[in-house]
């Protein structure tokens, strides 16, 4: 259903419009007040593609197998187009869950993978959700369930072009009418738009059919162990709160870097390409937790408050400031079209125009096909004023956060090398998670957000107005690559990408460390 299709039936139907949205959502205001007590179920849409497969059901039964999800409470039903029996996806799910299992967990798995339903219907019509109403309902009534009490969770394992036929579908047929503590609660997967106006078209179609109290907007990078961390560690730790300004630091950058390029999702890739997929999206969220005021509280509204008020305060890209590339070999790809313009690489400078971050520049990079696999947060700080060392020549400060993988914290410092001779070296002081955490599992990020959206817990969530500002920022820069206005430059799978990046980062003022190399310590 296109949106619009989708805006003229509720032009048409402006009657059934208004009573959809008139009726009040008590269940999510009243969250705090109503012990949460009925049985959940949570539908995966999508339930037979890739990310469902991948990622949905796993950290599902991850949360199952650590006693998050009860057998006595909950129930999940996969609903997609596909023509499958219950075994069916079941089957197909133990495939991406067994592998190498011990005994234990394969009799867990097992117990799991009885707790999942299957219904097959399409997107845009009335019959298959009906059905879906009907299991969800059969389930409730089984476990007893008091009236009003129910919990219902749609995660949409969809593409966005099918998410307004979807909610309305959901509004319409499968909504838990309750106002006693229950609840019903949609999670959406990004890309969430192409651009500021697709974004803000959706997001109006989703708003006319559920509060934003309803909508979990999922980018998972804020579920990652290390980005959850930003908080506590700029706001729990003296040492940070004096250095985190513009007096004391030079350039941040925040890195994505894979080894591989689109490996046969080239079609779907070049819709979108890096900066859409990657930097408008994972990258800005972990820019605003870099550089956000203190919150009032943990709430999660005051947390969201002040990412808003840092994307407010980013200037204009500059073109000038901005480097694309296209990885050598990627319109080999058969559904990838020869006159492609879209990067597989990008450098963009932004700059934040407030007190705290006044000239310091906030360098995302993100790209295919390069030389390693990482992602990361590179504080740089300034030069040491009156070095009697000099120590320059060894390479500036730098505290560096490691996301993925081999998580770690550490900084980059100059120290004297040991021995008779006063000669200094870099070295640097250490927290690996693997090394100093070893009897702690880090959950996997979409574990987290399930849970947190089990929870009610929107902090590590995007708010409509914070998508909406993300799209101001970066919606004139992809208008001018899509219109060909900026080329993107060829480079050699397995390099650093286009040598005009490092130019760029030069001119920028970030001066790169030379014979010095973070090594990840291992276990004995």
């Amino acid at each position: 259903m296109g949106s619009t299709m989708f805006n003229e039936s509720f032009r048409n139907d402006s009657s059934e419009s208004i009573n959809l949205r008139s009726e009040s959502f008590s269940e999510e205001r009243d969250m705090g007040i109503v012990p949460e007590i009925g049985c959940l179920s949570i539908i995966v849409l999508g339930a037979s593609g890739d990310l469902a497969k991948k990622k949905t059901f796993p950290a599902l039964f991850h949360l199952y197998q650590q006693g998050f999800l009860q057998d006595n409470d909950v129930h999940i039903f996969g609903y997609a187009r596909t023509k499958l029996s219950d075994d069916d996806l079941r089957e197909h799910i133990r495939g991406y869950l067994s592998h190498g299992a011990s005994k234990e967990k394969r009799e867990v798995l097992s117990r799991f993978l009885q707790l999942i339903k299957y219904v097959s219907g399409t997107y845009d019509h009335a019959d298959g959700f009906q059905i879906l109403n009907n299991e969800i309902s059969g389930h409730e009534i089984s476990k007893d369930s008091q009236p009003g009490t129910s919990r219902r969770l749609f995660y949409l394992a969809l593409p966005p072009s099918v998410y307004p036929s979807v909610c309305e579908m959901i509004r319409r047929y499968c909504m838990n009418q309750s106002d006693l503590g229950g609840w019903t609660r949609i999670v959406v997967e990004k890309p969430f738009g192409k651009d500021l106006t697709s974004a803000e078209d959706l997001s109006a179609q989703l708003g006319q059919l559920f509060d934003e109290q309803q909508l979990y907007r999922i980018d998972h990078y804020l579920g990652k162990e290390l980005v959850q961390n930003l908080l506590v560690l700029r706001f729990a730790n003296r040492f940070f709160l004096p250095l985190w300004n513009r007096d004391n630091i030079d350039n941040i950058q925040i890195v994505f870097r894979e080894d591989f390029g689109t490996k046969g999702r080239g079609g779907y890739f070049d819709e979108y390409g890096i900066i859409r997929d990657i930097i408008q999206n994972h990258l800005l969220q972990v820019l605003c937790l870099v550089a956000m005021e203190k919150p009032v509280s943990l709430k999660p509204e005051h947390i969201r408050d002040e990412k808003v008020k840092v994307l407010q305060s980013v200037l204009p890209i500059k073109l000038e400031e901005v480097v694309l590339g296209q990885y050598d070999g990627y319109k080999d790809d058969p559904t990838v079209a020869d006159s492609s313009n879209t990067p597989t690489f990008a450098t963009v400078i932004l700059r934040i125009h407030n007190e705290r971050w006044e000239g310091v520049p906030f360098i995302l990079k993100a790209g295919k096909a390069l030389n390693s696999r990482k992602a990361e947060i590179r504080v740089q700080f300034k030069d040491v004023p009156g070095d009697i060392f000099k120590s320059k020549r060894q390479g500036r400060n730098e505290f560096v956060i490691r996301l993925q993988p081999s998580e770690a914290m550490y900084m980059k410092l100059t120290v004297k090398k040991p021995g008779l001779e006063m000669s200094t070296i870099q070295s640097e002081l250490d927290l690996s998670y693997g090394l100093r955490y070893q009897e702690i599992k880090i959950p996997e990020a979409y574990e987290r957000l399930i849970l947190d959206t089990i929870r009610g817990d929107q902090q590590h969530f995007v708010r409509r107005d914070e998508l909406k500002v993300a799209w101001e920022i970066f919606t004139p820069l992809l208008h001018n690559i899509d219109a060909g206005q900026l080329k993107t430059i060829p480079y050699k799978p397995g390099s650093r990408g286009p040598e005009e990046a490092d130019e760029l980062l030069a001119k920028a003022g970030y001066v790169q460390t030379h014979g010095y190399v973070w090594i990840p310590p291992t276990l004995a």
